[in-house]
């Protein structure tokens, strides 16, 4: 049982960390709610043993994460508030061990790789770091039908990891030395590695982006439609944490996909405007396509997972 101690340091993990999602959690019914705290704080606990090791070694860090993976999986006891709220939080709703395991082999892969060739490589990766991130989520809210809550889930997952790859080119190359754009993406748009290291901007880079945010429209579109499967004082949180991070393309879209010389950020006032008016939208209309279309940065359009339809494939997937 979670108690109150460690509910208090997930969620404020959460509310620093991830401003964002935190806006559309704090929408979801207080059954959801907490596990949702402890869950992300979990989650942000393993990512900052990659992406701020401060001088830990490459072994120290497998060490960490190794150790996280034993704790979260009830294997050996810890004094971390988090990693035990976590271990009680996924025994309690039956989250499947494999979804952990295939989270912390993705942490794992960030110690030695830092790039990507093709997007099949990259889409085996968010398998791990973000697809498994929206089963767990999905776990907590309990919906009658879970199979088709989750397959969409995956893809909403992954949607939001694209936007953050976008959004964040600058952060990660510069902080991280890794580059998340999939290669063969720059290469087909004239781009290239060097330039994206060096941070020289042109156009060949900003179509590059243009054709990742395509995509993870395309994915923000099959996410969405699986929202009908989740219990009905879910659906309205989980919709509004879409269009706040889908609104990202429209902010790197006013750069000209510039992302190399800052990282677009929503401001406050924008997320009470988007959380306002998806909520108005709802009341009128419950469908959450209707109203992501309506409402999100996402253009309106039919697409599969491989781009826009045009009649043939995207060579993108």
């Amino acid at each position: 049982m979670v108690d109150s101690s460690q509910l208090a340091e997930s969620k404020s993990i959460h509310r620093r960390t991830g401003r964002t999602f935190y806006y559309a959690t704090r929408l979801l019914p207080e059954r959801v709610r907490r596990a949702t705290y402890v869950l992300y704080a979990f989650f942000r606990v393993a990512d900052e043993v990659v992406d701020n090791a401060d001088g830990m070694p490459p072994e120290a860090q497998r060490r960490r994460l190794e150790e996280i993976r034993e704790a979260a999986l009830g294997r050996e006891e810890t004094d971390d508030p988090v990693l035990a709220a976590f271990a009680d939080v996924r025994e309690e709703y039956g989250i499947p061990e494999a979804e952990v395991e295939v989270f912390i082999e993705a942490m794992l892969s960030d110690i030695e790789r830092s790039r990507y060739e093709t997007y099949e490589e990259l889409e085996a990766y968010m398998r791990g770091s973000a697809s498994a991130v929206g089963v767990m989520m999905t776990y907590v809210m309990l919906p009658d039908d879970p199979e088709p809550a989750i397959e969409r889930a995956r893809a909403l997952g992954e949607a939001f990891q694209l936007t953050n790859f976008v959004r964040d080119v600058r952060e990660d190359v510069l902080d991280r030395g890794r580059i998340y754009l999939p290669l063969e993406t720059l290469r087909g748009n004239g781009a290239t590695e060097r330039q994206v290291e060096d941070l020289e901007y042109d156009e060949a880079f900003a179509a590059a982006v243009r054709e990742e945010l395509a995509r993870a429209e395309s994915l923000y579109r099959e996410g969405v439609a699986g929202i009908e499967y989740l219990p009905e004082d879910c659906q309205l949180p989980v919709l509004t944490a879409a269009v706040l991070y889908a609104d990202h393309h429209r902010l790197v879209r006013e750069l000209d996909c510039d992302v190399l010389a800052e990282t677009p950020s929503l401001s406050r006032r924008r997320k009470f405007s988007l959380v306002a008016r998806t909520w108005l939208h709802w009341q009128w209309q419950k469908d959450p396509e209707a109203v992501f279309a309506r409402v999100s940065a996402v253009p309106n359009g039919a697409t599969t997972r491989h781009g826009p339809d045009h009649g043939e494939p995207s060579v993108v997937r």
